[in-house]
């Protein structure tokens, strides 16, 4: 725990991971926070199942973010952390994934830092290794990936994506991206002009690890066409790389687009 400098008389934040959605992947430390707390700060991808774990008479409030609505945005996430805790209350802070993964976690911790606020760390299963393994499509396996990749599609707000995607269209790395259902239309286009095959073996993953989790499985051409077809919607991780042609051998949780 982050304690030098802290106020004594402030609570702590505890920045937790929550996961990927399923509450059976949740660490036993991040379990035993969240049904001991007494109020919670809370972010869109938090499971409903995962939410139904913290205590009725626990205080809620709401953080979340999605494309385009933004119920706070993070400086105003970061300052309301701030702010509760210099209250005296202890918080706990749920986010999806790894609160280190895309998550902004990093970005609150140096906020409650530079405050003197005490704040613990606890990780949570990334969504890419969640998503990815309930998918059937394991993120490196010999012979066919040497390792991996995890970037956002976050557009900008021109639209555009700010990646290098010469690095990116490495046939033996896997890719995988966040938040990028809706720029899958220039990720494919900018990894073929960049060299990466059309045929690579690429899917989409909804919701992965919950009962509404849905895949498509197809190829860097054709996967855009998969998802629209199948209506899929946020939060989707992309993989992209010839591992996802192990997806049907592998597949164990079976519930497709």
């Amino acid at each position: 725990m982050s304690t030098a400098g802290s106020n004594a008389k402030a609570g702590r934040v505890f920045l937790i991971g929550a996961g990927p959605g399923d509450p059976d992947l949740l660490t036993v430390k991040a379990l035993r926070l969240i049904q001991g707390a007494a109020l919670v700060v809370y972010d869109r991808l938090v499971s409903q199942e995962i939410m139904e774990l913290i205590p009725p008479a626990a205080e809620r409030v709401y953080a979340g973010k999605a494309l385009g609505n933004h119920h706070l945005v993070q400086d105003e996430i970061n300052d309301l952390l701030l702010r509760l805790a210099r209250s005296g209350r202890d918080v706990v802070r749920l986010k999806g994934g790894d609160p280190f993964v895309f998550g902004r976690g990093s970005e609150e911790a140096l906020h409650l830092a530079r405050h003197h606020i005490a704040f613990e760390v606890v990780p949570g299963i990334s969504a890419a290794a969640g998503c990815s393994t309930y998918a059937g499509i394991p993120l490196t396996h010999r012979g066919l990936a040497t390792g991996v990749r995890f970037v956002t599609g976050h557009l900008r707000d021109d639209r555009s994506l700010d990646l290098d995607w010469t690095k990116l269209a490495d046939p033996d790395v896997t890719l995988a991206v966040y938040m990028g259902l809706q720029a899958l239309p220039e990720i494919a286009a900018q990894l073929m002009a960049a060299g990466l095959s059309a045929d690579t073996p690429a899917a989409a993953v909804e919701s992965g690890t919950t009962p509404r989790q849905r895949r498509v499985v197809g190829t860097l051409a054709t996967l855009l066409d998969l998802t629209r077809d199948a209506g899929l919607q946020a939060p989707t991780l992309l993989i992209i790389g010839k591992v996802v042609g192990l997806a049907d051998e592998l597949d164990w949780f079976g519930k497709h687009a």
